[in-house]
């Protein structure tokens, strides 16, 4: 079964462009689009499906890109939401990220990064190209979680040297010799123990405290 998306943007001829291009993935459908963060909630509203992933423009009118992935984050989580945007700016990246996007992608890539980008959302749970992730790990500057007086164990150590690489969790596991949920349980212990919520923040944590390598 096709995973659903719904296309936010201002820019109907895009907005149809995309979903034509969408519509030719094998994986992937566009259920229907929605000018802006308000028209969005409106529809949802009227009982509208309920996408699984949003490609969500930034720059729009009435209700922004920003504010939308706020509402959808704290009102739909389990939606994940990508940013398709001309905005590569640092701070466009941070404020998306900070709200809850999984994802950033620029409107000028090819269909077939499109296409690898949400495939890698749906497998991964987030995906950021190179130059964003870039963004991301010199911007975590300065913002590095403390880890004087919390015990870290020689597996967790091994754990996070994976943690900023491409590999899934599966793969980290066969990587360490143990099992999917022994995994699970190291990302677990972690996030709790230095209060992160993302993949994207155990990356950046361990790279910024020297477990892994940028």
């Amino acid at each position: 079964m096709k995973k659903t998306i719904v296309l936010v943007d201002d820019h109907t001829l895009i907005a149809k462009a995309l979903e034509g291009i969408i519509d030719h993935f094998a994986d992937f459908e566009v259920i229907y689009c929605a000018e802006n963060g308000q028209d969005l909630i409106d529809k949802f509203a009227v009982n509208r499906r309920i996408p699984e992933i949003i490609l969500l423009d930034i720059s729009m009118p009435v209700m922004d890109g920003f504010e939308t992935a706020l509402w959808l984050t704290e009102n739909h989580p389990e939606i994940k939401v990508m940013a398709l945007s001309m905005q590569d700016d640092d701070q466009s990246v941070i404020r998306m990220i900070k709200n809850g996007a999984k994802g950033y992608l620029l409107k000028n890539s090819h269909p077939k990064d499109l296409e690898n980008a949400l495939s890698e959302l749906v497998k991964e749970g987030f995906y950021y190209p190179d130059w964003a992730s870039k963004i991301i790990f010199s911007n975590a500057k300065g913002q590095t979680k403390s880890i004087k007086g919390t015990k870290i164990s020689e597996r967790e150590k091994e754990f996070l040297s994976y943690a900023a690489t491409e590999l899934s969790y599966k793969e980290i596991a066969i990587e360490m010799g143990c099992s999917p949920r022994t995994v699970e349980s190291y990302r677990d212990a972690l996030c709790e123990k230095f209060d992160l919520k993302t993949r994207v923040g155990l990356a950046i944590f361990a790279i910024k405290n020297g477990f892994a390598e940028t």
